[in-house]
C-alpha cells in the first residue's frame, strides 16, 4: 500500500510511515503546493496511492462523485502531529489494509475508527 499526504500534514509522516514497511510520499515532492484536491485526488488515483489528510473535502470529493478510488484515511484530531496520534494510525492502516486496498474511506480519530467502503452510498441510493 502507497500513501500521499495532503499539504494540511506534515512531511514528517512520510518517515514514520516508511519506518512502517509502507511507502509514502508528500504531494509538496510530487504537485504543486497550491493544487487543488481534485488533481490530488486524480494523482492518486493514477498511480495507485491512498490519500492520507486532515481535510474533509476529499469525503465530499467521493460522495459527489460515487468514486471508487482512491482510498482516503482522514486523521480528525486536534493534533495531527505523527508524535501524538501517529501509532494509532499506523494500526488503523494495518487493521483496514484490505478495505483500503479495495477502496474505502477511514476516519480516525482519537476515540474511534470508522470505515465506509467506497463508492459512498446516498440514503436515497
Amino acid at each position: 500500500m502507497k500513501f500521499l499526504l495532503d499539504m494540511n500534514l506534515s512531511p514528517r509522516w512520510v518517515g514514520l510511515l516508511t519506518d512502517a514497511g509502507t511507502e509514502a510520499v508528500h504531494w509538496s515532492t510530487v504537485g504543486a503546493l497550491n493544487a487543488p484536491d481534485a488533481q490530488i485526488m486524480a494523482y492518486a488515483r493514477i498511480n495507485e496511492f491512498v490519500v492520507l489528510t486532515h481535510d474533509l473535502d476529499f469525503s465530499a470529493i467521493l460522495a459527489a462523485t460515487q468514486g471508487d478510488k482512491p482510498s482516503v484515511v482522514q486523521i480528525r484530531a486536534d493534533d495531527v502531529s505523527p508524535d501524538v496520534i501517529g501509532r494509532q494510525v499506523i494500526s488503523a492502516l494495518r487493521q483496514m489494509e484490505a478495505e483500503l486496498q479495495e477502496g474505502a474511506l477511514v476516519t480516525i480519530d482519537p476515540n474511534r475508527i470508522r470505515l465506509r467502503v467506497l463508492p459512498l452510498q446516498t440514503k436515497a441510493d
